[in-house]
Formats: C-alpha cells, sequence, structure tokens
C-alpha cells in the first residue's frame, strides 16, 4: 500500500512539474513525506502490508 501511495505520488509530482500546477509545492510535500515513511520502512526492515 505505501508502494503504491509512493508511485502515485511521483507520478503527481512529475505532472506537477511539467505542467507548472498551482499544486505543485503541496505535491512536493507529500512526495517528501512519502520518501521518508520508505525509508524508515527500509531502515527498520518491516514488510509492507498488502
Amino acid at each position: 500500500m505505501l508502494w503504491t501511495i509512493a508511485v502515485v505520488l511521483i507520478i503527481l509530482w512529475i505532472l506537477g512539474v511539467v505542467s507548472g500546477a498551482v499544486m505543485g509545492n503541496f505535491i512536493h510535500i507529500l512526495l517528501v513525506i512519502a520518501i521518508v515513511m520508505l525509508l524508515v520502512q527500509l531502515i527498520t526492515g518491516r514488510k509492507a502490508a498488502v
């Protein structure tokens, strides 16, 4: 589930960068949160719930 959210956020972030949308800053914040969550998951070694 976390991987799916991260992929969706990355796609939205790329679309925001390309289109220059107003919501771009919000997408950047969400992307940073998603990356931090993924790093914590990888560091702690927990498996993602499917």
